[in-house]
């Protein structure tokens, strides 16, 4: 399912975010306060999916509510209809980071 992320969602909300970018990428744009940073494709468009899964499930899996940003949104379309499949509770966060910053929104800078 595509939602379109707002300030309201972000910080009044249960759902977890995951910010499936690079690193380089977090590092240029900053990240969602209180997201969780875990890369699905790298930056020659290769994944691992079953570490992804893992990781998903460290959040709480099936159990939780998810949402997923990229740049974009390309990204996490892809990513959230594969994570629909397997049963996860999942939201693509349309419009992405470059949405929300278009729209004011304070991103923490990025320290790994």
């Amino acid at each position: 399912m595509n939602v379109y992320p707002d300030i309201e969602m972000l910080e009044n909300s249960d759902m977890k975010v995951v910010d499936i970018r690079t690193p380089m990428e977090w590092q240029e744009t900053g990240v969602v306060p209180g997201s969780t940073m875990v890369t699905f494709f790298d930056q020659m468009g290769n994944y691992d999916a079953e570490s992804f899964l893992k990781a998903m499930d460290e959040l709480g899996g099936k159990d939780v509510e998810i949402g997923l940003i990229c740049r974009t949104g390309n990204r996490t379309a892809q990513v959230a209809g594969f994570m629909a499949q397997q049963g996860y509770n999942v939201k693509n966060l349309d419009g992405g980071v470059t949405k929300l910053i278009n729209e004011g929104y304070d991103l923490d800078v990025y320290k790994p």
